[in-house]
């Protein structure tokens, strides 16, 4: 028996009902919050430039290189939103709940670099001068994912990037030692899961209806997994000293966003599958237990690396 192959087009008229109920659910359980609310303005003070302030000194935030190199990271891919919300809407449209639900998401994404930004200026975490330049070479290039179009791919990309996001600032928070900031980070981490949540159930829907195609998707989208945020300026240096110290490595990565999530969708537990789906999904077991060696590797080394980059 030949399986069904479903055009997008069909796809998102079948989803469309499972979009609007997980909107609806999404209405009804999301806090509202506000940034201003986080931000203690009263520490704050002018810089040098227009204002004849104080120039920034590292001095002036007591957090660790890491901390200040995590917060880049995370802000900066937020900062790329405009590029994101051009994505999705390409993909879902801008009618029905498909279209509600693309611009709620990217009001609620906006808050978060709001915020950031805010607090980190404030506080005088970064350097502000060299924070504008890197937002300015990271959202002049753009953003384009691997699978840009596709909808199931699209689905799977996002269900494991935003929990890998809510992973990253949570643990980038308290990293900070700041127990401000910590709240903070908390704050939009759990915006970043019922993003979460709502993106694994569209995609729980699809394997429903179409488990081959998406069985391939996922595959596709775990074994070529990167964050939106590679293109930022000395990424590859912040993603290590970020995994070395422990925010986001790939023990978190396999154990604490791709397991779970694979988990949920019971996506090695499907009957009846296709050959090709059938050998995706051997593929993607055989990654799983590949990523599992090069984690228990990564451990091994943590320490010397820590004190090769004096981390603490």
């Amino acid at each position: 028996m030949t399986a069904t192959t479903w055009s997008q087009t069909d796809l998102l008229r079948e989803l469309s009902p499972v979009v609007e109920e997980n909107l609806n659910r999404h209405l009804a359980i999301a806090k509202e919050w506000f940034p201003h609310e986080f931000i203690p303005w009263s520490d704050g003070r002018n810089y040098d430039g227009l204002m004849g302030g104080d120039p920034w000194s590292p001095d002036d935030a007591p957090i660790s290189d890491v901390a200040r190199s995590a917060l880049i990271v995370n802000l900066l891919t937020e900062d790329n939103l405009p590029s994101y919300h051009h994505e999705i809407a390409i993909i879902f449209g801008r009618d029905d709940a498909w279209g509600e639900w693309v611009h709620r998401w990217t009001a609620e994404e906006g808050r978060h670099g709001i915020a950031m930004r805010d607090y980190m200026l404030v506080k005088r975490m970064v350097d502000p001068v060299q924070l504008e330049q890197f937002r300015m070479t990271h959202m002049s290039q753009g953003y384009e994912s691997a699978h840009s179009g596709e909808l199931l791919h699209s689905l799977a990309y996002v269900s494991f990037q935003e929990l890998a996001t809510r992973v990253s600032h949570r643990n980038t928070g308290r990293f900070t030692d700041d127990p401000m900031c910590d709240q903070l980070l908390a704050r939009v981490a759990a915006d970043e899961n019922l993003h979460m949540v709502f993106y694994r159930n569209l995609l729980d829907a699809a394997l429903k209806i179409a488990p081959d195609q998406t069985v391939m998707a996922v595959r596709d989208v775990v074994k070529g997994f990167q964050m939106p945020g590679t293109d930022i300026p000395g990424f590859q240096r912040k993603a290590v000293e970020m995994a070395v110290a422990g925010i986001y490595d790939l023990r978190l990565h396999r154990d604490d966003v791709l397991s779970p999530v694979l988990r949920f969708w019971k996506l090695f537990e499907l009957e009846n599958l296709g050959a090709e789906a059938e050998q995706a999904r051997l593929e993607l077991d055989a990654y799983m237990d590949d990523l599992e060696k090069q984690a228990a590797r990564f451990e091994d080394k943590r320490d010397t690396l820590k004190a090769r980059m004096n981390i603490a």
